[in-house]
């Protein structure tokens, strides 16, 4: 169960939103049980099953099946910006029932964005296999390359040791080509032939295979070998190198595939999420014959309390318009309009065109609220965790979370200095940034985890914010709130409730 926006801000102040009882033991107890309930099952769980109130709440209902539903809509929204709240659209979600023509039609139009999106990432999932693979080739080149790089290493011993390694890549890879006249196949198929592996690995040239206290035999087969290895390390170097350099330039032009791809399908991911309609229950308005839409929205206006500005009119002391009291504010006071639209409408296909109207009942719910800078961050915190739903943390998982340790080895490459010049840099963050911003997480990978870790702590108000600007506040909240309602209650003649 998902906790609604008023619920979200009834559990971030429940001390001012949580309704209680009117009897104020029993209200004291029901606080109490509700904060222990934050504490012991989590913020969501607790705020879904939150009671509500606010600072105040009026409803107003507009039933008329002939007119259409989006002149409220705008005229409040518009209303708003007029009052100066600058609302921000927090809810927008859709149920039709499965009998009528909008149900079909929207239906089909997230079928084709979710073939496209199902096209495209089948062509993510084949570059990103392709990827994987190159990061791995270029991990056994680095490892081989360490090998050639100790032959240049002014350690004697460093030396020694990157030539022994190379001779046993060359014993298992090149000379085993040979069968029985093979090093190995010699030393241990054949009898006489037991030292020819120490030999080799003693020996660097042809001067130490003659030092060598072994027959003649034995010091020719070493010999040839020593040779046509020492010619092998040196061109096997060149080649790898080069091999190295094209598998790091192949790597980047896939990675600029997968930025590709991921761009291409950001809009139809996008689409399909919003052209999905909410489960909305055991509704009763939505009967499965029935050609009826449910309309959920939700807009949240605010506006800062200007102290110096009060300060001046008489509402709060006038010394508190002073600098030296006005520096000791560190936080901010807003006043806030939450407005809830539920239509319950009839869609009607608009004549020759292939969008709807919808007309029918209305019922928008205006209700007050006060919140400082602290609660802001937490709400907006807590709204996005309640908006992102199971789907949403699947596609997120499958992009850049089950990428992210890969992150550091990619860049490794991409970032390295070439024979030439130095190469130009690209972060996986940014092949990935589509799917980021698509849910939210377009931020430096650091500083989210440095966020995840790092919780919003809401301090108590103090005795001037709670007298004074939270007070202020609030009384600013009811009488704009009243203004909208009223407002648009004499202009249209609406049916209210209070």
């Amino acid at each position: 169960m998902v906790a609604s926006v008023d619920q979200i801000i009834t559990t971030i102040n429940p001390d001012l939103y949580y309704k209680t009882s009117d009897d104020k033991i029993l209200a004291k107890k029901e606080l109490a049980e509700f904060k222990e309930l934050i504490r012991t099952e989590g913020f969501q769980k607790a705020a879904a099953k939150a009671k509500t109130k606010s600072e105040s709440t009026h409803t107003l209902i507009y039933d008329s099946s002939s007119e259409t539903l989006e002149p409220i809509y705008f005229f409040i929204l518009d209303l708003m910006n007029d009052f100066g709240l600058k609302p921000e659209k927090l809810v927008d979600n859709f149920s039709s029932t499965p009998g009528s023509g909008h149900f079909a039609e929207l239906g089909q139009r997230a079928t084709i964005m979710q073939q496209q999106a199902s096209k495209i990432m089948g062509d993510v999932n084949t570059v990103l296999r392709s990827v994987l693979n190159l990061v791995y080739d270029l991990k056994e080149f680095k490892i081989r390359l360490q090998s050639y790089d100790g032959l240049k290493s002014k350690k004697p011993e460093e030396k020694d040791s990157a030539i022994l390694a190379l001779k046993q890549i060359w014993m298992d890879k090149v000379d085993i080509a040979k069968g029985n006249s093979s090093i190995k196949g010699m030393a241990l198929g054949q009898a006489g032939f037991q030292t020819l592996i120490d030999a080799f690995l003693v020996a660097k040239d042809a001067k130490d295979v003659k030092k060598l206290d072994l027959n003649d035999r034995v010091k020719r087969i070493v010999e040839s070998r020593v040779q046509e290895f020492n010619i092998w390390m040196n061109e096997s170097e060149k080649e790898l190198r080069k091999r190295y350099e094209l598998e790091k330039n192949y790597l980047r032009s896939q990675v600029n595939s997968l930025k590709l791809y991921a761009r291409w399908v950001k809009p139809y991911l996008k689409a399909a999420t919003e052209l999905e309609s909410k489960e909305m229950g055991r509704a009763p308005a939505l009967v499965k014959t029935f050609n009826t839409i449910m309309l959920e929205l939700t807009l949240l206006g605010k506006s800062k309390l200007d102290i110096a500005d009060e300060a001046l009119k008489g509402n709060i002391p006038a010394d508190f318009a002073k600098p030296k009291y006005f520096s000791k504010v560190k936080r901010q006071y807003y006043s806030c309009i939450l407005v809830d639209f539920s239509f319950r409408g009839i869609p009607q296909r608009v004549s020759q065109q292939a969008h709807f109207a919808f007309g029918g009942r209305a019922e928008v719910t205006f209700k007050s609220y006060v919140m400082n800078d602290d609660e802001l961050k937490k709400f907006e915190e807590e709204l996005k965790k309640s908006e992102v739903d199971d789907v949403m943390k699947l596609v997120e998982g499958t992009t850049s979370a089950s990428l992210g340790p890969l992150e550091e080895e990619i860049n490794s490459f991409l970032e390295e200095k070439s024979i030439e010049k130095k190469e130009e840099k690209m972060k996986v963050k940014d092949w990935f940034e589509p799917f980021t911003s698509l849910f939210g997480e377009g931020e430096k990978k650091a500083e989210k985890k440095k966020d995840e870790k790092k919780e919003i702590i809401i301090a108590p108000d103090s005795w001037m914010e709670k007298n004074y600007f939270r007070k202020l506040a609030a009384e600013n909240a009811v009488s704009k709130m009243f203004d909208l309602f009223d407002i648009y209650k004499k202009g249209h003649g609406m049916e209210s409730y209070t």
